[in-house]
């Protein structure tokens, strides 16, 4: 904020300084910004306090919004003086607006909204999971969307004035189903092997199917199944966007082989 000031020639500034209360009680001085725990840390005068009372107000928040006055006190009698009518912050609060469902393929736009009508020099500033995006106006334009474009989005005016995160959730069938079997190798016959299915979904896939090759109903359901006889086995994952089939994978069981001995006893003459 921009400020200067007069005074009478032969008076001398002892304390400048800007507060939010004007009047806080009967005789007490109100309170610098700078000995104010919510400021201190955010306010920096700018000017020698002396006829340049411009201040700085970094980090700027929505409940920062008010009417701040200035006021210097010099070392005569009655000398106070403040800025009656003060300077009203307007905080312009931004957020972006995000489409509630989208899907993989889908073109979505960003918008970056403010409570205030920017200037043309007003620079927006797009940001993905704290990363700079490439993007200068308040819309932002993805074309055909992918799960790679999930992540956190908010946006800034001229690096000061930010917008809260908010998440482009993409939502998308089934992809890389796959069985996995354990153990590997030969099994033996009366055992049983653990098949268990994978995939990448969004929502994640909570249906699963398994089924056996040469057979029309399912045998199992769950991400894992164990299979007690050999044949080829393969599951069907499915969410609310659609499913995916998974490559059959072959389970072989060994039988065991036991050797019969037979004594044989001969009797006779010679």
């Amino acid at each position: 904020m921009a400020c200067t000031y007069s005074y009478p020639s032969g008076y001398t500034v002892q304390t400048a300084f800007w507060t939010k209360s004007l009047y806080p009680a009967a005789g007490v001085e109100p309170p610098d910004l700078l000995d104010d725990t919510e400021y201190s840390d955010r306010v920096q005068y700018l000017g020698n306090k002396k006829h340049d009372c411009s201040l700085s107000l970094r980090d700027v928040r929505e409940n920062d919004q008010s009417k701040y006055y200035f006021k210097f006190i010099t070392d005569k009698e009655g000398g106070k003086y403040q800025g009656r009518d003060g300077v009203d912050l307007s905080v312009a609060g931004l957020q972006v607006e995000v489409p509630e469902r989208v899907m993989e393929g889908d073109k979505v736009t960003l918008t970056c909204k403010t409570t205030c009508s920017l200037t043309d020099s007003s620079s927006i500033t797009w940001y993905r999971n704290g990363t700079t995006l490439s993007s200068s106006t308040e819309k932002l334009y993805l074309q055909s969307v992918s799960r790679e474009n999930t992540g956190r989005y908010s946006c800034g005016v001229d690096q000061n004035l930010h917008s809260p995160e908010v998440i482009l959730n993409v939502l998308y069938p089934p992809k890389s189903v796959s069985v996995s079997i354990s153990p590997s190798g030969k099994i033996v016959e009366g055992s049983s092997v653990t098949l268990t299915c994978s995939s990448d979904g969004n929502p994640p896939v909570q249906n699963y199917t398994w089924f056996k090759e040469g057979g029309s109903s399912p045998v199992g359901s769950g991400n894992r199944y164990s299979a007690v006889e050999s044949g080829s086995y393969y599951c069907v994952a499915q969410n609310e966007y659609g499913s995916q089939t998974a490559a059959a994978v072959p389970v072989t069981l060994k039988g065991i082989y036991k050797i019969l001995h037979i004594n044989i006893t001969i009797i006779g003459c010679i």
